[in-house]
């Protein structure tokens, strides 16, 4: 936890039987962050569901757009969803990112 989750709005992952199996949040300025699926839950949806949840509550919110720092490996994953490569590589916590971001469009009615 840190000092920005009290302001953030929460996605969480569940199976039928209420283990969390994935998390992920929506600041209010339009980036996604802490975004984590457990290793034996990954490729099987629960990342894009979590996702899709948080950029259609950024929608909601009427954010022209969402934007994340993406583990270098997982950038293709957030490809897939529509978001690009939107700077250069950097280290953080000794992990290779990239900041990438995606625009979005209003919900067709």
């Amino acid at each position: 936890m840190d000092d920005q989750d009290a302001y953030c709005d929460h996605a969480l992952a569940l199976t039928e039987g209420g283990l969390v199996v994935g998390t992920g949040r929506l600041l209010p300025d339009g980036r996604i962050g802490r975004m984590a699926v457990l290793k034996e839950w990954r490729a099987k949806g629960a990342g894009a569901l979590l996702l899709q949840s948080l950029i259609e509550q950024a929608r909601q919110r009427g954010h022209a757009r969402v934007r994340l720092n993406a583990q270098l490996d997982a950038a293709g994953f957030y490809r897939r969803y529509g978001f690009a490569v939107s700077g250069p590589e950097f280290m953080e916590a000794g992990i290779p990112h990239v900041a990438m971001q995606r625009e979005l469009t209003k919900a067709p009615a």
